[in-house]
């Protein structure tokens, strides 16, 4: 019997995949406990519907994430920080600031999770890279300059 599910199932499938099981597994476990529903066409047109929608959704997302690291790839973004007289700064850039700062800039939102610099503990210039996707990401540099 060919079923939907509705929810993940361990050794069966994820939510929303089709799945051949026996008649007796799919009537007295899997219908009762609502984990499935049979596939019949309504079902079956709905579960193309949502695929091909979730499809069109995903690349959209990459054409989004593609322009946004054109905005940002290879551009320095300018930080200004205080500092003592020795060349360091007083704490340290993180990357939830230089995520704000990405983001007034160049009109991109940019989780600070998806930042990865090194540690800015002095004035100068630093590589960074920001994952927007999965598939895209923008190197860009980070520029601290005293305020």
């Amino acid at each position: 019997m060919e079923v939907i599910l509705k929810a993940d199932v361990k050794g069966l499938g994820k939510k929303g995949e089709k799945a051949v099981v026996s008649d007796g597994y799919a009537r007295n476990f899997l219908f009762p406990k609502g984990l499935a529903a049979e596939a019949n066409a309504q079902l079956m047109s709905e579960l193309k519907n949502k695929q091909s929608s979730e499809q069109f959704r995903a690349e959209e997302d990459l054409k989004a994430a593609k322009a946004n690291a054109e905005k940002i790839n290879g551009n320095t973004v300018v930080f200004k920080a205080k500092g003592g007289s020795n060349g360091r700064l007083f704490g340290s850039v993180t990357a939830k600031e230089i995520a704000g700062v990405v983001s007034k800039q160049f009109n991109v939102n940019v989780d600070k999770r998806k930042i990865t610099v090194d540690d800015i503990k002095a004035f100068g210039t630093y590589n960074a890279q920001v994952r927007l996707h999965p598939k895209v990401s923008a190197a860009f540099k980070v520029q601290v300059v005293e305020e």
